[in-house]
């Protein structure tokens, strides 16, 4: 069976919502854009029904990929306050050896992604590496280029 995609009941809301516009509103502008392309004339030579058929057709991905990922949600409730130890909807504060700043990074779905914090998977070599850490611990994974070392230097929820 696939594997769940933990969000956040507000990253569920938005995903939902999204999924709802595109499946209603979305499907209907495309058509009438389509609509209106093809009263233009010859197809084989037409951009504008070309580009139409485009965006549907990435929209469809779209909605096709939202479907998927809301079948499969699995609503991770977030703890108020402060968190012990990394779990999937932390953002967590880590400092990679040999340098001196830390990174912020949210551990959890692409679909939960921020301006101000990285995204990382649960199931990804770091991710799995910071699961169940603390302040203070230092983890190891593989990475492409070797093994790299993190310092876990702040969790938040």
């Amino acid at each position: 069976m696939a594997e769940a995609h933990q969000l956040s009941q507000e990253a569920h809301d938005r995903l939902a919502a999204e999924f709802e516009d595109l499946t209603t509103r979305g499907r209907i502008d495309i058509a009438r854009k389509i609509e209106t392309a093809r009263e233009l004339g010859d197809l084989s030579e037409n951009g504008d029904y070309h580009a139409a058929k485009e965006e549907q057709g990435k929209m469809e991905g779209r909605i096709l990929h939202l479907e998927s990922i809301l079948n499969k949600a699995e609503i991770v409730e977030l703890s108020a306050g402060g968190a012990d130890v990394v779990a999937p909807g932390t953002i967590v504060a880590v400092v990679y050896e040999g340098d001196d700043e830390p990174e912020r990074m949210l551990v959890g779905s692409i679909e939960e992604q921020r301006d101000d914090v990285l995204v990382v998977s649960p199931g990804s070599p770091l991710g799995e590496a910071l699961l169940g850490s603390a302040v203070g611990d230092t983890v190891s994974f593989e990475a492409p280029g070797g093994t790299l070392a993190v310092e876990v230097v702040a969790i938040e929820r």
